[in-house]
């Protein structure tokens, strides 16, 4: 998926930075409604160790928000219904296996493109092509040191649980895998072609996207990712632009609230003219984008 690789886990991106750093824009949004605020937080699914400390920015719109909703309530997930809910939709139950969908010529290619990187294809023979994608990217991620457990949500979760906050979520997982599964077998075929041909670059992509991240430079996100993303019709539409029209008509109704929010969701869908912050600016919602606090020093 060249740049918009990470899309397959709905952004996954790191690079180390001095926690010093201060005075920049950071991937995070402010929206005032008439008695509370909404910040939108762009995330990142699997972090390092050393990506750590996060902007103090993020933090600061947490201590804020009364109510965290993130793409899924990370706070009820069953880890045994999950498990079933990605058997259901990304393992195949009949006798077809993983070389039936892609054809031939295709899985031939995947197979030399897999080899290239030590990833043995045949092991992913029952699976549906977005799901092998989507296993591919995270074997690869693992293999550099990216841990889910790491990520901004889990980071997040851990902190709200601490101090009893509640955690919503705009979706669930089985929605979720049921975007991925209803693609055609043409965008599931072209997902996992991208995802193979594109992992050993892995590394290189992350660190450049990571950075655009921590500096919430938007200019660099959208050309670097979403506008390669956007090539892939199919894939855009279930997995960004309809997804980022519901949530920016959900979010525009919590702006009658007394409660302030925070929303987490993948960097991606914040990015672009498509993006949640202008689907709100269109309905005459001001939103600014914040700023890691200057340095005292």
């Amino acid at each position: 998926m060249k740049k918009a690789l990470g899309v397959l886990i709905l952004l996954v991106l790191a690079l180390p930075v001095h926690a010093a750093e201060t005075g920049h824009p950071v991937t995070l949004w402010e929206v005032s409604g008439a008695n509370n605020s909404v910040y939108l937080l762009g995330s990142i699914h699997l972090l390092r160790p050393q990506d750590y400390p996060l902007p103090s920015a993020l933090d600061a719109a947490y201590s804020d928000a009364e109510i965290l909703i993130m793409e899924v309530d990370m706070d009820d997930l069953n880890p045994l219904a999950t498990q079933a809910a990605f058997r259901t939709y990304g393992v195949l139950q009949d006798d077809r296996t993983l070389r039936d969908l892609m054809g031939s010529d295709l899985y031939e290619q995947a197979v030399a493109a897999a080899d290239a990187i030590d990833i043995p294809l045949e092991m992913l023979h029952k699976t549906e092509p977005w799901y092998a994608a989507m296993t591919v990217e995270i074997m690869m991620l693992d293999r550099i040191g990216f841990n889910p457990t790491l990520g901004i949500e889990m980071y997040m979760l851990s902190k709200a649980q601490d101090d009893g906050k509640r955690i919503d979520g705009f979706e669930t997982v089985e929605e979720q895998l049921q975007f991925l599964d209803g693609m055609s077998i043409e965008a599931q075929r072209e997902m996992l072609i991208s995802t193979l041909t594109e992992s050993a670059k892995l590394g290189e992509m992350m660190d450049e996207l990571i950075d655009a991240w921590r500096h919430g430079d938007l200019d660099f996100l959208e050309t670097g990712m979403l506008e390669e993303l956007a090539q892939q019709e199919e894939l855009n539409k279930a997995l960004v632009t309809d997804r980022n029209e519901r949530w920016a008509a959900r979010i525009a109704a919590l702006l009658d609230d007394d409660d302030d929010y925070l929303i987490i969701v993948g960097a991606l869908h914040l990015v672009g003219d498509k993006g949640v912050p202008n689907l709100l600016r269109q309905q005459g919602i001001g939103i600014y984008q914040l700023s890691e606090p200057p340095s005292l020093k």
